[in-house]
């Protein structure tokens, strides 16, 4: 069976550092398998989302050196597979209403949740009567739709998973959200149903998506899809340990490039963080020396942003 991996990054903005570096293990892991490698632009919100963006992300990801085997898809143009996906959970009673605030699921999810993944939903809104459901209905609150997450022992369902950088991991599914309350599909449910269509086998990302992992793999096992391989590699971040912003200093190829920092370079960098450089070989000889095992388990933290010779 061939491998199929991909990167899947929000056109929101310019991908920094962190971004390419994960779309080129994510790249190099389908390379090394003589495999497919696919681009999707996650676009569900087309506020912050555009063409243009596109654009620089497609550009940047060629620039170092990047290449994808199919014309790349938007999640914008696929909605009737999501509706199809969650009208088969409704059928089988697996989805419910839930006009919870932003606000008050912040605060419920406040607590702690031990094997939940951080910001889990407490299910407030999960036994809501039709009465008390009209309530909120009737003074304008639009819902968001949810999944029912049930194991066989009617409690929160436990998922089991091996990482091919992370190694072992647990955890259990909250009620995640399948359609936003403004009638947009959710990611979790829409990375699923999109993985399975292109036939995604082998799924590389950034690790602060691992606990994110468990409620996908339950999606995926509800609706008979099957559950790819994943890679979730450790995130970069400046030297105080924030995730890259552009108050870092510069944090994008664009940035670099106009400080005289070419793509070539920035290609240099990145593998050299991942102990994937070798004797001025390129992507060839990374792709010959890349294994899962190979790549960093701790965050890469990027010093001296603005000189072409650190990291």
């Amino acid at each position: 069976m061939t491998t199929i991996g991909r990167f899947a990054p929000s056109p929101t903005g310019d991908l920094h550092l962190g971004n390419l570096r994960t779309a080129l293990v994510a790249w190099l892991a389908a390379r090394a398998e003589t495999g497919r490698f696919l681009v999707r632009l996650e676009d569900l919100d087309r506020v912050t989302a555009s063409i243009d963006h596109e654009r620089s992300q497609l550009a940047d990801l060629a620039a170092i050196g990047l290449d994808w085997d199919e014309e790349p898809v938007r999640q914008s143009e696929r909605f009737e597979r999501y509706e199809a996906a969650i009208d088969q959970l409704g059928d089988a009673g697996l989805t419910y209403p839930c006009f919870c605030t932003r606000r008050e699921i912040r605060e419920a999810a406040s607590a702690p949740h031990g094997e939940f993944p951080d910001g889990a939903y407490p299910g407030t809104c999960r036994n809501l009567t039709a009465s008390e459901q009209a309530r909120p209905a009737a003074a304008g609150r639009r819902p968001a739709l949810r999944l029912r997450a049930v194991g066989p022992d009617g409690e929160a369902p436990i998922v089991d998973f091996v990482d091919e950088i992370a190694g072992a991991y647990r955890g259990r599914v909250d009620d995640v959200v399948l359609r936003r309350n403004d009638g947009v599909p959710a990611y979790n449910l829409a990375v699923v149903v999109d993985d399975a269509a292109q036939g995604v086998s082998q799924v590389c990302r950034g690790d602060d998506l691992l606990s994110s992992t468990p409620r996908q793999i339950h999606l995926q096992r509800l609706l008979g899809l099957s559950v790819p391989r994943y890679l979730h590699v450790p995130l970069a971040l400046a030297p105080s340990g924030e995730r890259l912003a552009k108050r870092h200093g510069a944090v994008t190829l664009g940035a670099l490039m106009l400080r005289g920092v070419t793509a070539g370079e920035v290609q240099d960098r990145l593998l050299a963080s991942l102990g994937l450089a070798g004797n001025n070989d390129g992507l060839p000889g990374a792709i010959r020396r890349f294994a899962p095992h190979r790549i960093p388990r701790q965050p890469w933290i990027v010093t001296d942003l603005d000189d072409r010779r650190a990291g």
